[in-house]
């Protein structure tokens, strides 16, 4: 439940009433990682309560060497106001009034002191998450330049991002999400380049989210926010490359960074956000296009060979004299269609094997995979060779789509229109195409037309696709954002 809800139960000025309340709340004596320590500050009773794993043992041991120093004549007026602005030698102290506020703190890693005769705690943010370095993402790898990346901590990928755009209009406003998860999710926008409309209308729906918890992190989070059901098309772009999530920044997008995940979501994105890469902005210009051109015709590859080449299979008479070689030898003792649809799973299958395969065995189960498939599939006539070739290249053009999630919608595709072919021929194709483009055309992602500057047509938008330009020569910033303030220059 992303809105917090009221708070009822405040805290009393009898410390043992907090301690029995809090005891049977958290478990404690139960669950064997909340720890209370109970100790005198001269006559002033206190409870600090932690979690294992959570508090930092070496910061928390200082404060209370400072604390046994602190006399009882010093405290005598009010404990409260002494330790939180003099004795507790630490600068992120919060004060809560309600122990319900003070659970939710401490559920998030900080740390928290009951006082005897105080109606208020003292929440020091002391707490150490569970983190790993900042290593470059394995879907996003380039050549040159910066080879760090997101991880699950949320304020280590805010911190990343700062670091890259350090203006103090960068806003991360945080809200939790989940009524038992608690999940901090913050949503990072330049507060004079964003749209405003935008910005508000994801809080609102963040806001709005009711359900137990997000354990799935970024994923469910889309789910409810974009509310798509059977589009199998990305409707927000993903990257874990901090220097991705700046450009996109600048360029006046919003972004949703979700803690426990290294992912961050950039909204709105178009079709057209999925089909570039870092690597083209690390290399000049002209080395930069190439590489998305390149990267472009492995995309087309990916979709459009296999039903093109099942079309001239089918229809031997359509192919040109000069390029007879595409047609098939040997046609296998299985319908031609039949054997793409087996291909199909069976490269399915060895990816997820891939995944799923221990380090040291992935080599095994590769060669494994390459006999079966590639030699002895073809010797027994399960499938043709030109059907393993051509399945190779569309494969390629796959795994060479920058987005993850595009290429698996660009194969639901590949599949739709290969049965299109296979039982309707030439008429297939055609309807299959029309009704592809007509669906990208009608979609939108949060009020953002998904093919633009396709459709609709935008000169600027689409050299910038077309060509990787340099940066000097791109003065304004995207008009799909409509941000405020629309110069860069």
């Amino acid at each position: 439940m992303a809105q917090v809800t009221e708070k009822r139960h405040p805290i009393s000025t009898y410390l043992e009433e907090n301690q029995r309340y809090l005891n049977d709340r958290l478990g404690v004596g139960k669950s064997f990682d909340i720890g209370v320590h109970d100790f005198y500050v001269g006559h002033t009773r206190m409870l600090l309560y932690y979690i294992n794993g959570f508090a930092e043992s070496l910061l928390i041991s200082q404060i209370m060497r400072e604390l046994n120093d602190v006399r009882d004549r010093e405290l005598a007026d009010d404990a409260f106001d002494q330790l939180f602005h003099k004795f507790i030698p630490f600068f992120q102290l919060s004060k809560v009034e309600t122990t319900d506020e003070f659970m939710d703190k401490l559920l998030v890693g900080q740390v928290g002191l009951i006082i005897d005769r105080s109606r208020h705690a003292i929440i020091l943010d002391a707490k150490i998450l569970p983190n790993r370095s900042p290593q470059e993402p394995d879907t996003e790898r380039i050549v040159r330049g910066a080879h760090d990346g997101f991880t699950e901590v949320l304020i280590t990928n805010t911190s990343l991002t700062r670091r890259r755009i350090r203006d103090q209009r960068l806003r991360f406003e945080i809200m939790q999400i989940g009524e038992r998860t608690k999940t901090d999710v913050a949503v990072a926008y330049l507060q004079d380049v964003a749209n405003e409309e935008l910005v508000n209308t994801l809080k609102e729906r963040l806001q709005n989210i009711q359900i137990d918890g997000i354990p799935m992190a970024e994923k469910t989070v889309e789910e409810f926010i974009i509310g798509q059901t059977l589009n199998p098309f990305p409707l927000v772009r993903y990257t874990e490359r901090p220097d991705v999530a700046a450009v996109h920044l600048l360029e006046g997008h919003v972004l949703i960074y979700v803690d426990t995940s290294p992912s961050v979501m950039i909204t709105p994105a178009t079709y057209f956000h999925h089909v570039q890469h870092a690597e083209e902005y690390r290399q000049t210009p002209v080395i930069g296009a190439y590489l998305r051109w390149v990267r472009f015709l492995g995309i087309f590859a990916s979709v459009f060979v296999l039903p093109v080449w099942l079309l001239l299979v089918m229809h031997p008479s359509m192919i040109p004299e000069p390029l007879h070689f595409l047609g098939i030898k040997k046609m296998g003792s299985i319908p031609i269609l039949a054997q793409f649809l087996i291909a199909e799973v069976g490269l399915d299958l060895m990816r997820m094997a891939a995944i799923h395969t221990p380090a040291p065995l992935s080599i095994a189960v590769g060669l494994l995979a390459a006999i079966l498939v590639g030699d002895v599939a073809i010797k027994v006539g399960l499938l043709a060779p030109e059907v393993i070739l051509y399945l190779a290249v569309a494969a390629i053009g796959m795994y060479a789509t920058p987005s993850y999630e595009l290429s698996l919608a660009n194969r639901l595709i590949r599949l739709f229109l290969l049965l299109l072919v296979g039982f309707f021929s030439t008429p297939g194709l055609m309807i299959g195409l029309t009704l592809i483009l007509i669906f990208l055309a009608s979609t939108r992602s949060l009020n953002t037309p998904y093919l633009w500057p396709f459709i609709p047509f935008n000169y600027k938008g689409m050299k910038d696709i077309v060509v990787r330009l340099a940066v000097p020569s791109k003065n304004n910033r995207p008009s799909i954002v409509r941000s405020q303030n629309s110069s860069r220059q």
